[in-house]
C-alpha cells in the first residue's frame, strides 16, 4: 500500500489568531510584530493584505512601514496562539491517529489507509482545510504526497488555500525547476555554496555527484541529495504527551549572528518558554541543552548538568555558559535552542506572595508570579528587564 503523508500548514498563523477574535483586522493589511507601541522589532506574521505590499515575515518593522504605512499592528500573545494550535492539532486527530507536530503552525498527518473512510488524498484534504475553516475560522494549505520532505514542498507550492498533490512521479516537473534555495532545510549560505557548484536549481542538485556534495557539506549533503531526487525515509512520528524526555524551543534566526550580545536575548527570550512550559507541566530537569547551527550548516549540540530546576534564570544561565564556550567571531549562527530534560518526578507549586519572597529563592518566586500574569493577561504583559531593548 503506497503511503500518503499531509502535510498541514496554517496560512499566516499568528495574525490569523489575532483576526479571530478582532473582526475589526478583516480585510485590513495587519501584521503581528515585536513592539507595536515603539514600532521597533520584526514582523512575526502579516495577513494576505500587507503581504500585497510587500511586507514578509521577519522584517524589520520600521522597513514594513515603509512599504505598508497603514498597517495595522498587534502585540503578540503567544499563549493564545498555543491554545489555537492545540485547537488545530486536536481537529487533525479526528482524521489520523498519527499526527507529527512540526511546528505551532503546521503538522504531518499519516493518512496511510483512510480512503475509506474520507475518500481520496485530495478529497480528504478539502474535507480537513473547510473543517478547519468554518470550526476554528483560520486558513490552512495542504500538501500531499508519499513522504514528509514531498507533502512539505507540496504545502509551500499554494498559498493560501492550497491543496497540492506532490507524488514521486511529479517532481521531474513540479520539484525540479525550483531554486535550491526554495528546498525545505536549505538556508541563505548552503544556497550559497550550492550556487558556487553550479547548482542553481532542485534539479542542479538532484543530478549532481553525491560524493562530491558530501565531501563539500558533510552528511547533510546525502541528506539533501536524497530529498532532491524525492527521497525521504523518515516516518510520522506520534507526540506521546505523557512520555516527554525533554522540552526545547529553537528558532532560525532572521539574519546570520555572531554577536553574543545579541543571541543571548533571544537565548533568555527560549529560555523564559522552555521554563513556562516546565512548570506547567510540573517537570524539573538536570539536564540543560543547547543547539547551535551555524551558517557552514554544522550543528553542534553542548549540555550540561545543573540541579533539578524548572526555573528560567536556572535554564537560561547554564546555556549562557554553554553558548559563550562554543561561540565563535568567525562562523556566524542561524539556528539557536535550548532544551531542559533528565527530568524527576513531578512536583508542585503553592501558594506565594509577594510580600514573602526569601532572597535564595526570589528567582523562583518571580517566576510563579509571571506565569500567574501571563495566564490571566497574556504573555507580553509582563517581561524581564533584561529583555526590554532599546
Amino acid at each position: 500500500m503506497q503511503k500518503v503523508i499531509f502535510l498541514v500548514d496554517m496560512n499566516a498563523f499568528f495574525i490569523s489568531c489575532e483576526m479571530t477574535r478582532n473582526p475589526n483586522l478583516l480585510g485590513k493589511p495587519a501584521a503581528v510584530a515585536g513592539d507595536p507601541q515603539k514600532r521597533t522589532g520584526i514582523v512575526l506574521a502579516a495577513n494576505y493584505e500587507a503581504r500585497k505590499f510587500g511586507v514578509k515575515t521577519a522584517m524589520i518593522l520600521h522597513k514594513a512601514l515603509k512599504l505598508c504605512p497603514d498597517m495595522i499592528l498587534v502585540p503578540p500573545d503567544h499563549n493564545f496562539y498555543q491554545k489555537k494550535s492545540n485547537e488545530v492539532m486536536n481537529l487533525l486527530f479526528n482524521y489520523s491517529p498519527i499526527v507529527e507536530k512540526n511546528s505551532i503552525d503546521e503538522a504531518w498527518l499519516d493518512m496511510t489507509g483512510t480512503e475509506g473512510l474520507f475518500g481520496t488524498p485530495f478529497e480528504a484534504a478539502s474535507r480537513i482545510m473547510e473543517d478547519i475553516k468554518v470550526n476554528l475560522n483560520l486558513w490552512c494549505s495542504i500538501g500531499i504526497s508519499e513522504n514528509k520532505f514531498l507533502s512539505k514542498m507540496a504545502s509551500n507550492m499554494k498559498k493560501p488555500l492550497g491543496i497540492t498533490e506532490l507524488w514521486q512521479r511529479d517532481i521531474e516537473h513540479k520539484l525540479w525547476p525550483l531554486p535550491v534555495r526554495a528546498m525545505y532545510r536549505v538556508g541563505g549560505k548552503t544556497s550559497d555554496r550550492l550556487n558556487s557548484l553550479g547548482i542553481k536549481t532542485i534539479g542542479d542538485l538532484a543530478k549532481f555527484d553525491k560524493n562530491y556534495i558530501q565531501e563539500v557539506l558533510g552528511k547533510s549533503g546525502i541528506e539533501l541529495h536524497q530529498y532532491a531526487n524525492g527521497l525521504d525515509f523518515s516516518p510520522v512520528r506520534l507526540e506521546v504527551r505523557d512520555d516527554v524526555k525533554s522540552i526545547g524551543r529553537s528558532t532560525t534566526l532572521p539574519e546570520d549572528l555572531v554577536d553574543i550580545d545579541k543571541l543571548k536575548y533571544i537565548l533568555m527570550e527560549l529560555s523564559e518558554d522552555v521554563g513556562m512550559t516546565a512548570r506547567k507541566h510540573n517537570k524539573k530537569g538536570r539536564i540543560v541543552q543547547i543547539i547551535l547551527k551555524f551558517s557552514d550548516f554544522e550543528v553542534i549540540t553542548r549540555q550540561t548538568t545543573v540541579s533539578p530546576t524548572c526555573f528560567t534564570n536556572d535554564i537560561y544561565n547554564a546555556g549562557y555558559n554553554l553558548l559563550k564556550k562554543n561561540i565563535h567571531t568567525y562562523k556566524a549562527v542561524r539556528l539557536i535552542g535550548i532544551s531542559l530534560g533528565g527530568f524527576e518526578e513531578n512536583y508542585s507549586s503553592e501558594q506565594i506572595s509577594l510580600f514573602n519572597i526569601d532572597k535564595d529563592d526570589r528567582h523562583e518566586k518571580i517566576d510563579e508570579v509571571m506565569d500567574k500574569i501571563r495566564s490571566k493577561y497574556g504573555f507580553e504583559k509582563i517581561s524581564r528587564a533584561s529583555l526590554i531593548r532599546k
